[in-house]
């Protein structure tokens, strides 16, 4: 696998993989169009049992030529809970742990991250999955890498720009979801829960709302990730908040040819 750095050789093309323990998802782009090709799901569910993580990423790897194509950029999005935003005032360098250690369990051998959040004076501190970081640097010239919360987070508050109510957004994934609570481009609240139940979800949901002072009756509040209006979660929620809707992804769709679902659930990895 390589990557293009001459101008004469370029492909005019990305490939954006955002990566969990379970799986990972990925998706191809058209830098000439901005415009999004392809994407596929890989669930490790399917493959049979491994020791290592990386060994499931070896076996996708084989099977999947698409991944062993030439691009001219690749970029890593790293998905987990293990992420908190700090305000740059309050940032300093040397202390990334001691931001994670009031929402996450950190250890001295943690390797830690962060990524400045463009236009909005904060950094997302995170950290990175770094055995799957090291497998793909065999099979990578170069990467980037980013985590996928400052990227659903920067994209909410640009949505938010010029609304003066207080938003609520809650973005789900197989086994956790984020709540993100915006207004006219500012954060508000910005967390992540693991669940199983709808009750679980249901119990958060609410307890965020109340601190932030939220009336169901009245706050806007938008699903996206992993949901539809059939699933439970999205019936849960309808039945104690009044205003609530899936996000309009409309303007994403433009860019590429899938389907309004498709399009919420990989809302992160399509504007990677």
């Amino acid at each position: 696998m390589t990557i293009n750095t001459s101008i004469t050789e370029k492909k005019y093309k990305k490939l954006a993989i955002q990566v969990t323990l379970n799986g990972f998802s990925y998706c191809v782009f058209d830098t000439l169009h901005h415009s999004v090709l392809m994407f596929r799901e890989i669930d490790f569910g399917s493959f049979p049992k491994a020791a290592k993580v990386e060994d499931y990423f070896w076996k996708a790897f084989i099977d999947d030529r698409e991944l062993t194509k030439t691009y001219d950029e690749v970029i890593v999005l790293h998905d987990n809970n293990l992420s908190t935003f700090v305000p740059k005032a309050l940032f300093e360098e040397q202390f990334l742990g001691s931001y994670l250690q009031y929402n996450t369990k950190v250890f001295e051998t943690d390797f830690f991250a962060f990524d400045e959040i463009p236009n909005y004076e904060m950094n997302n501190v995170y950290i990175p999955y770094v055995n799957i970081n090291n497998y793909l640097l065999d099979q990578f010239d170069t990467f980037d890498y980013k985590h996928a919360n400052g990227i659903l987070v920067s994209k909410l508050l640009d949505l938010s720009k010029n609304v003066d109510d207080k938003q609520v957004f809650v973005h789900f994934s197989a086994d956790k979801f984020e709540i993100v609570a915006v207004q006219n481009q500012k954060l508000l609240l910005f967390n992540s829960f693991d669940y199983k139940t709808k009750e679980d979800f249901i119990y958060y949901l609410l307890f965020a709302s109340e601190q932030l002072n939220l009336n169901p009756e009245h706050f806007k509040l938008q699903l996206l990730g992993d949901i539809n209006e059939e699933s439970e979660l999205f019936q849960i929620a309808f039945k104690y908040v009044r205003n609530i809707s899936l996000l309009d992804v409309s303007e994403l769709q433009k860019h590429n040819d899938f389907s309004t679902a498709q399009n919420l659930k990989h809302f992160i990895l399509f504007q990677s």
